[in-house]
């Protein structure tokens, strides 16, 4: 069955560094595009980033600039490098499989928390 987790979450000061992971099973992970999206306290969701299977990202502006998506179709991996992250970073943070490549998600992650406070 498909399985998606996330792992890489924590606690980081304010201008720090965060990589995340999401390790993929049970589907053919280089077929679909894969996306980012986290969930802060008491918010909706929010689309960060997502990639494509040959390469194109889109990236919202919120976190352009400062988060970076990967994928590494070898190792069935997801990637989501996060510098100078800031308090409202702090979510709960999923990965997703684009079941379409149009944005419609059928499978997701536990989630990984990232907390940003000094």
């Amino acid at each position: 069955q498909v399985q998606l987790a996330e792992s890489g979450g924590g606690l980081v000061q304010p201008g720090g560094s965060l990589s995340l992971s999401c390790a993929a099973s049970g589907f053919t992970f280089n077929s679909h595009y894969m996306a980012w999206v986290r969930q802060a306290p008491g918010k909706g969701l929010e689309w960060l980033s997502d990639m494509a299977n040959g390469g194109k990202t889109n990236t919202a502006d919120s976190v352009k600039g400062r988060f970076t998506i990967s994928r590494d179709n070898a190792k069935n991996t997801l990637y989501l490098q996060m510098n100078s992250l800031k308090p409202e970073d702090t979510a709960l943070y999923y990965c997703a499989r684009d079941m379409t490549g149009w944005g419609i998600y059928d499978y997701w992650g536990q989630g990984t928390q990232v907390t940003v406070s000094s």
